[in-house]
């Protein structure tokens, strides 16, 4: 039968590169090492590591199985964990994550949906992929999370992905600014402005934006950077430059800038969250109802359309880090 020290001694020999480096990273000896190694070995009656002089590899099978035993082992942290909580705490603890426009918007009526049920709720704010690897650790149970149309999300199997939201970006510019007539503004009149852009280039909106004046022949300036969608208002205003900003960031828009859409394709991003598997399904099935009511009012408040039918959980991750 597997024992669970086992897989743990796969996975130290697969990140330490050897017996003796995996046996301090576990504080075992190495004979303890190689014993559980030689019985895992014998169990599939196959050679799982192959040694050499200059340390230790998995073979083949050895890596088939790595990932195998790392769920193993990530799913026993998670139940030791929440078990834990609910032995301190005497509730179950929902372990949250969310970016800052969609926690201030989206999240606020799900979480009082939640604790009015019983279940106790930590909430952890940051970027996408601060977000991501959270998830990916089992260190967040659920968390809001947005892509670009044809960007997917790096999560494996053990994760459901409900879209919430169809979010469009919209251009905000001055409020005397020589376009604010107009009700959509072609992108190529802008090709002279500049642009508030985001802290990071490779910000998801900013990749967008890049894209499009590229369909135009241009590249967008960049005058000043900034990840706070408030001070982004504020630069406009004082006629620093245009932006193009997530209507959900938007808020209340200040008056004496102008919000209007582009012409063309629309640009937008999806919000959606990501649900573990193993999360316990009534608090799953809560925070999901008061998300799913609250992304409607938010629709139909803005008159925006049904979010996409349904994100894919695979492939490669939304690049750069994103202000969100």
């Amino acid at each position: 039968m597997l024992d669970l020290r086992q897989l743990q001694v796969l996975k130290a020999i697969a990140q330490e590169g050897s017996l003796a480096a995996a046996a301090r990273a576990l504080h075992y000896t190495q004979p303890t090492i190689t014993h559980h190694l030689g019985v895992l070995e014998s169990h599939f009656d196959a050679h799982l590591v192959q040694r050499g002089p200059r340390g230790a590899a998995l073979t083949e099978l050895g890596a088939a199985l790595l990932p195998h035993a790392e769920a193993v082992i990530e799913r026993l942290r998670l139940a030791e964990r929440e078990v834990r909580d609910l032995a301190e705490r005497g509730t179950y603890t929902l372990h949250l994550g969310t970016f800052p426009t969609a926690g201030a918007l989206l999240l606020p009526p799900a979480v009082k949906a939640v604790r009015q049920g019983g279940v106790h709720v930590s909430l952890t704010e940051g970027e996408l992929p601060a977000l991501l690897k959270g998830l990916r650790a089992r260190e967040l149970h659920a968390a809001l999370v947005f892509s670009q149309p044809g960007d997917r999300l790096d999560l494996d199997d053990d994760f459901e992905l409900h879209p919430l939201l169809h979010d469009p970006l919209l251009l905000v510019m001055p409020e005397d600014h020589r376009c604010a007539g107009l009700d959509r503004v072609p992108l190529e009149e802008l090709r002279n402005d500049d642009w508030i852009g985001a802290a990071d280039p490779r910000d998801p909106c900013d990749r967008v934006l890049s894209w499009a004046c590229a369909q135009h022949s241009f590249e967008p300036v960049t005058a000043l950077r900034t990840d706070d969608y408030a001070v982004v208002q504020g630069f406009v205003a004082a006629g620093t430059g245009v932006a193009l900003v997530p209507r959900l960031a938007l808020g209340t828009p200040r008056d004496d800038v102008a919000v209007r859409q582009l012409t063309g394709p629309p640009l937008a991003r999806e919000i959606s969250v990501a649900v573990l598997r193993t999360t316990a399904a009534r608090s799953t099935r809560e925070l999901l109802e008061a998300l799913t009511r609250q992304a409607a009012q938010i629709r139909r408040r803005w008159g925006l359309p049904e979010a996409a039918t349904d994100p894919d959980a695979g492939g490669a991750a939304a690049a750069g880090s994103g202000r969100a």
